[in-house]
């Protein structure tokens, strides 16, 4: 056994079957490896960013980590961003990062970096396997470590050395850490608080908007408590029998005018909301002048736990309020927008459907056509790096290989990671991709005006659209491997979507708005 041989031999141990990867010449170890363990799917993806993104799909839905295998410093960096959305997610992630043997670092190669630099600032845990025996212990540190809490990518540093020497150290099991219940004072604390409160709220964020959790809090709300969930949430329940907190807003003075008069606002896996950006003369933070906050539960407590044991201080009703199915009778026509697309959507989407989305501005109209749908959940784009919806699904589906997983794109965020396109293609995963093709950035468009830099001009408004030329998504996603098409109507999208959802395997759609 070498060192690459006892890291998968770990891994699999430890329940982490998937490896999504770009390897290079110092993570041929680890490739050769992989014949030796067949536990373990290996799924090539062709820029970095895909992997980490899908890694970051399959933990949200397997509540345990993939792997990634990424090629030195230069090859973490092209997967930093999807990795960043993944530490905002809290996801585990269990990174192998290749490196130089240990004794060819000091020669500087061309590509030599200081990995352990690069990959701290979105990673739980980073360290270094510096010889083949210390392989092993490291891989179970970085498994439980990537569980949190509140969890994150765990960056392991395997040198080419270390792989390829033998070991003798047998496989090592990770201690899975387990979340504590908030403490009872903390519960009593806040059910006498929001007793006393005129107009209180609950801010919602992790496990919590989970279906569980979400149960506990409708509760809270048949007691008269207002529910609000993060704007961004990694996983959450939707549709019909789950309860439907408000969302809260993405602009800062719209979020405030929503909470105008709140004198309480508790928190439960989650922390104080902020601004996604600052603005002149705006607030960054958004809680309301002479509100005051309180914790239920940290990041890293069990929240679900919180709700539960508050609701039940409260006295509150066993079951609170829930959607009930409701789907539009008439198929919509004519004019397409978000709204239709989300409305066809809706009506053809299945039960226990997964939406992956990144549609940035036309993501609203599909969230509101859908509030009613049948039940699905919804993976969100928790860090604002775009790029995230098709690698997401990607990962979504090895994960829950049974279930539609429908991918939500804005074009100019799905061009940031469309080599995804070719991996669902070689993996025959079951996902329906919608790209909406407006040709802009459109939300660049709208927050230039709001951080009061006025109009684009002919310079500036190069770097705000995608036109000139447009782009051909059809012959794109088909040259990737992907049957696909272009929907410019309502009645396009409709046929198209309900063909796709009648079928398995993965499809491509362009709606054009």
């Amino acid at each position: 056994m070498n060192g690459a041989d006892a890291l998968l031999a770990t891994l699999v141990a430890n329940e982490v079957t998937a490896c999504f990867a770009n390897p290079g010449t110092s993570e041929m170890q680890f490739v050769a490896a992989l014949d030796r363990r067949p536990e373990m799917r290996p799924v090539l993806c062709l820029f970095e960013g895909v992997a980490t993104g899908a890694a970051d799909g399959y933990g949200r839905i397997a509540d345990k980590p993939a792997c990634t295998l990424l090629h030195l410093g230069p090859g973490y960096a092209n997967g930093a961003a999807n990795l960043h959305n993944a530490r905002r997610a809290f996801t585990p992630i269990v990174n192998v990062i290749g490196d130089h043997a240990t004794y060819h670092r000091q020669y500087d190669a061309p590509l030599n970096s200081d990995i352990p630099a690069l990959a701290a600032p979105n990673s739980v845990w980073v360290k270094s396997a510096d010889s083949s025996d210390a392989v092993a212990s490291l891989a179970a540190e970085a498994v439980a470590a990537s569980f949190g809490p509140p969890g994150g990518p765990a960056s392991l540093i395997l040198p080419a050395d270390s792989a390829w020497l033998e070991t003798s150290n047998a496989v090592v099991i990770a201690q899975k850490p387990v979340r504590p219940a908030p403490a009872g004072a903390a519960i009593e604390a806040v059910a006498r608080a929001l007793k006393a409160a005129a107009k209180p709220v609950i801010v919602i964020g992790g496990r919590a908007c989970q279906a569980e959790g979400l149960a506990q809090a409708a509760r809270l709300q048949a007691a008269g408590v207002t529910i609000y969930s993060d704007t961004f949430v990694s996983r959450q329940s939707r549709g019909a029998g789950a309860f439907a907190p408000k969302k809260m807003q993405y602009f800062g003075e719209m979020a405030l005018a929503d909470l105008e008069g709140v004198d309480l606002m508790v928190l439960a896996g989650t922390t104080q909301p902020v601004a996604f950006f600052a603005y002149p003369n705006r607030p960054s933070v958004l809680v309301p002048q002479g509100c005051a906050t309180m914790t239920l539960a940290a990041r890293t407590e069990d929240a679900v736990a919180g709700l539960t044991a508050l609701a039940d201080a409260m006295g509150a009703p066993v079951q609170g309020p829930s959607q009930t199915l409701a789907l539009a009778g008439a198929a919509p026509s004519g004019k397409q927008t978000a709204y239709t697309v989300g409305a066809s959507i809706a009506r053809h989407m299945p039960e226990g459907a997964i939406v992956c989305d990144d549609a940035v501005t036309s993501g609203a109209g599909v969230a509101a056509a859908t509030l009613t749908a049948r039940p699905h959940e919804v993976l969100a784009l928790t860090g604002g790096a775009i790029g995230i919806g098709l690698p997401l699904a990607l990962g979504a589906a090895v994960a829950a290989p049974g279930r539609k997983v429908i991918s939500l794109n804005g074009d100019g965020a799905a061009m940031y990671t469309i080599q995804a396109l070719w991996t669902l293609a070689r993996e025959d995963l079951d996902v329906t991709v919608v790209v909406f093709a407006n040709n802009s950035y459109r939300i660049l468009n709208i927050e230039m005006t709001r951080t009061g830099a006025g109009q684009a001009g002919p310079q500036a408004a190069k770097l705000l659209g995608l036109g000139e030329p447009s782009i051909d998504w059809v012959p794109l996603a088909k040259g990737l491997g992907l049957p696909a098409v272009r929907c410019a109507d309502a009645e396009d999208f409709e046929k198209a979507f309900a063909g796709a959802m009648g079928q398995r395997g993965p499809m491509f759609i362009e709606a054009v708005i």
